[in-house]
């Protein structure tokens, strides 16, 4: 029997040996068009073509494989959100295939185009950031895409996101109920939907009290440790009174933060409260333990999962958008204020 070369292909599909190579490339079959490809893949499975061992299952239009993107595997909290997708995927007999883009737009178009390429049967990124609106709407237009964490407001793309502006009330309700009134944020990037929204509750929630905040920014990339840790030195180095709470934006940034007021002399809770949000695992193991608000990371995982099989398998879905409520987790790193704290920082 003759062996079927990459030209016998080409000829019954009606295109050049060029374009046929690249449709049944794993990493440039992005780059030929749609029904070009359908029809350089059917050729290749009816001639028994062995070129690409992947034809035949490209062909049937799926490859049980999931494209899972997160922005930053050494964040603590996005374990339980993998480990809630992989689980919800293995009950389909589906793979993620899983990659980092360290919170870079460049990184994560790069990653899309590979797993287009790929032809993953869809697509769970919890790294959107505002900037990457346009990239993720194209990959979306592809293949059914879910953003998990993080939303984009306008985007049209489906979502399985926390109500952060609730989260960011709650944690200034909290801090006012102990009666402070001069309270910090550590703000996270400010190209993210959920540090924005987190931003926005508390500072609402503490104007409509009366009370003063105080909002800390920075060029911080990605809501690390040693980003809490700068952004409290920051606020520590201003001139005036010290507030006597600060809210960081996730318990990374808040281990920092406390990182920082200890290397000044003061003590959390006793000199100055702290909040941070998302309960990661072992927050309650800190010393001391840290208040914050939790984010269901398996839940939001899971459902993010379940939300993308739906589309992949052409499901009307009522629940384009599904926004999983907060809850306070008080532990001992909130106090009521000491009434002689003193410090560096410009009144309001």
């Amino acid at each position: 029997m003759a062996t079927v070369t990459l030209k016998d292909v080409a000829e019954l599909a009606g295109v050049d040996v060029s374009t046929a190579s690249r449709a049944l490339s794993a990493d440039k079959s992005s780059l030929v068009k749609r029904a070009t490809r359908n029809r350089v893949l059917s050729a290749a499975e009816e001639l028994g073509y062995r070129g690409n061992l992947q034809a035949s299952a490209l062909r049937r239009g799926r490859t049980a494989t999931i494209g899972v993107i997160v922005a930053d595997l050494s964040n603590p909290f996005i374990g339980p959100v993998l480990r809630g997708i992989a689980n919800a995927l293995g009950n389909r007999d589906l793979l993620p295939i899983m990659t980092e883009t360290r919170d870079s737009s460049d990184e994560l178009a790069r990653i899309c185009d590979k797993l287009l390429a790929q032809r993953v049967d869809g697509v769970i990124t919890t790294a959107g950031r505002y900037r990457d609106r346009s990239l993720l709407k194209r990959v979306a237009s592809e293949v059914p895409t879910v953003l998990a964490v993080r939303e984009l407001p306008g985007s049209g793309i489906p979502a399985i996101s926390h109500d952060d502006v609730a989260g960011g009330r709650l944690a200034a309700e909290h801090l006012l109920s102990l009666g402070h009134t001069r309270c910090a944020q550590l703000m996270g990037p400010e190209d993210i939907w959920s540090f924005e929204g987190r931003g926005q509750g508390f500072r609402e929630a503490i104007a409509a009290a009366g009370a003063t905040c105080i909002d800390i920014t920075g060029a911080i990339r990605l809501p690390t440790v040693e980003a809490g840790l700068d952004l409290a030195t920051e606020l520590l180095d201003r001139s005036g009174r010290l507030p006597t709470a600060v809210f960081a934006h996730n318990d990374s940034m808040a281990i920092g933060a406390i990182g920082a007021f200890r290397e000044r002399g003061l003590e959390v809770p006793a000199d100055i409260s702290v909040v941070g949000y998302n309960d990661v695992p072992l927050t309650d193991q800190l010393r001391p333990p840290l208040t914050t608000i939790r984010l269901p990371g398996y839940e939001l995982g899971r459902l993010a999962a379940e939300l993308v099989l739906t589309r992949i398998d052409g499901v009307e879905s009522t629940a384009e958008k599904v926004v999983l409520a907060p809850e306070l987790v008080v532990r001992q790193s909130t106090a009521r204020p000491a009434a002689d704290t003193v410090g560096h920082v410009d009144p309001n």
